[in-house]
């Protein structure tokens, strides 16, 4: 299946399995999700640089399923030659998309590495390979959990795309006000790459809890009410979760968003769900 002509672009995202079931499971996941014609699939990186070697490798299969596949590249701890050697080695492999970002260190590290910002790895990218490559940055429209501020976490994110940034990808959210507002401020500044809404689908209340706490996204109290209204009532959960998701999607394609992309944890049930509801976003 291939998205309807004019249809909104999609891309997903996968993390690298760390056993050989997984790795087995997620190609079968892919080929599930591929048929929905995606612009790309990106693949996480661990803290440090801690999952680069199956980073790379669900990157090659990827490749090597004629799907377009974008690498995350975090730099903290990281050196300008270990960063250029591993440019060499993406470029080899026929990756032209990287998700650049800070990252974090693994626990009980200090900061060390010669980067201190996700826009001194993009500056060094631009700097070191032109145009080869086509530079996603993060963006946060209810603010980095770090970030001092609105405005601090706003020029942090104005000086990853003046580094050289083509796009952003948007840390998950549920208030659709909080994106368009964070577009808006953005264009205010002459930012003008484009912001892409990055879409968490809900299917398990603890689960989605557990992240968002870690990661500072926001989930409105009246989601977080009803998910713990269901209780362990799984097919509840799920079918609310559809609803919500589906008409945000809804309502960021009807307010200009550019592609959605998709968090999919590795399952592709609950994507695809919102994708036949979403009429594939045609």
């Amino acid at each position: 299946m291939s998205q309807p002509q004019g249809a909104l672009p999609i891309s997903f995202e996968f993390f690298p399995p760390k056993t050989a079931e997984g790795a087995a499971k997620l190609r079968t996941v892919r080929q599930a999700l591929y048929r929905r014609a995606p612009e790309f699939c990106s693949v996480t990186y661990g803290a440090g640089g801690s999952t680069q070697e199956g980073t790379f490798g669900t990157v090659r299969e990827i490749l090597a399923e004629g799907v377009a596949a974008a690498s995350h590249f975090s730099c903290i701890g990281a050196t300008r030659d270990s960063v250029r050697a591993q440019l060499a080695t993406l470029r080899s492999m026929g990756v032209q998309r990287l998700v650049a970002l800070r990252g974090d260190l693994p626990s009980g590290y200090g900061l060390g590495g010669e980067f201190q910002y996700a826009s001194d790895l993009v500056a060094f990218i631009r700097a070191e390979t032109g145009r080869d490559f086509h530079i996603e940055v993060a963006a946060y429209p209810e603010m980095h959990p770090q970030a001092r501020s609105p405005e601090s976490d706003l020029q942090a994110y104005a000086a990853k795309v003046r580094a050289g940034a083509d796009s952003a990808i948007t840390q998950y959210f549920y208030n659709a006000d909080a994106y368009f507002r964070f577009v808006d401020e953005s264009r205010r500044l002459g930012l003008e790459i484009p912001v892409v809404p990055g879409i968490m689908p809900i299917t398990s209340s603890t689960q989605l809890m557990r992240f968002s706490d870690a990661c500072g996204a926001e989930i409105p109290r009246w989601i977080r009410l009803r998910l713990q209204a269901f209780g362990d009532d799984v097919e509840s959960i799920r079918a609310f979760g559809l609803d919500v998701v589906a008409a945000l999607c809804e309502r960021l394609r009807a307010g200009g968003a550019p592609a959605l992309h998709f968090y999919t944890m590795n399952q592709s049930v609950a994507t695809l769900a919102l994708l036949d509801r979403l009429g594939s976003l045609g």
